[in-house]
């Protein structure tokens, strides 16, 4: 049975504020690296922007075979070394990348303590982990008006398929707990806000896409619902137009592991 909540619900279809997509916020957080690897790396998006700002060495996994797929097609991957598999078990050896990233998949993987010690373990000393986590809506955001009207239907309809709670304290502090084990020294915790105002319509048309996964619904239900919040949109609206609210918390973390080679340190430029 399909979840409620599709592993790439919330990713990166909102632009920041600027126009750059969200991809660019982890690229500027390792700005000065020259091996990356990116764990659910999907569609080769980050990467290629990671190729863009002159990498010399680009890998990823990913689990999807479709996804990867379009990766290899990228032509700015074309000498990256792509996996299909988990990043649990990550085939490349001891300390060989400066930065590990990750965009809003590391915590739709299954075992993200083990994912967090292979980061650990393929990185060089006072290498750079980011990752991007789906965060909670602004208040009175559209994404935010979306939620509150789906999560009481999806619990009375379908309480074995609750929609997600992003946002939550096991989101950041927990992770923040699986990362020093590893000997990840959390650096920053820090919140962004991507999107920008449009139509009622179209912020619904979007947040159905991000959050819901609509063939669970009957017929009538989503069409109950997007009524119900396009009724409502006014409220929160200027000029016509109301924020889509979509948030990203994003951790940028330093290999600090005293056991390791420091010998092979690497110069942040």
């Amino acid at each position: 049975m399909q979840s409620a909540c599709p592993a790439s619900a919330g990713l990166h279809t909102n632009p920041l504020p600027d126009g750059r997509a969200s991809y660019h916020l982890l690229a500027e957080r390792v700005a000065g690296a020259q091996r990356y690897l990116d764990l659910g790396c999907g569609d080769g998006s980050l990467l290629a922007v990671l190729a863009g700002q002159g990498a010399k060495q680009l890998a990823g996994v990913n689990v999807s075979e479709g996804e990867l797929s379009s990766a290899h097609a990228r032509p700015e991957l074309a000498d990256a070394a792509l996996y299909l598999g988990s990043a649990e078990e990550l085939p490349f050896a001891d300390n060989t990348f400066d930065a590990v990233v990750s965009h809003l998949a590391l915590l739709q993987m299954p075992d993200v303590e083990q994912v967090i010690a292979e980061a650990a373990r393929v990185l060089i000393p006072n290498g750079r982990f980011v990752a991007s986590l789906a965060a909670r809506p602004e208040p009175a955001s559209g994404y935010d008006l979306f939620l509150a009207l789906m999560r009481p239907h999806f619990a009375a309809t379908r309480p074995e398929q609750p929609l997600p709670r992003f946002g939550e304290a096991c989101t950041q502090d927990g992770l923040s707990e699986l990362l020093t084990p590893a000997g990840l020294e959390v650096v920053h915790w820090e919140q962004v806000t991507l999107g920008t105002p449009g139509p009622a319509e179209e912020v619904w048309q979007t947040a159905v896409e991000k959050y819901c996964d609509t063939a669970l619904l009957a017929d009538g239900e989503l069409e109950d619902l997007r009524a119900e919040f396009i009724a409502r949109a006014p409220r929160i609206s200027q000029d016509g137009r109301i924020a889509p609210g979509e948030r990203l918390s994003i951790a940028t973390t330093e290999l600090t592991n005293a056991e390791l080679n420091k010998a092979e340190e690497y110069i942040w430029l």
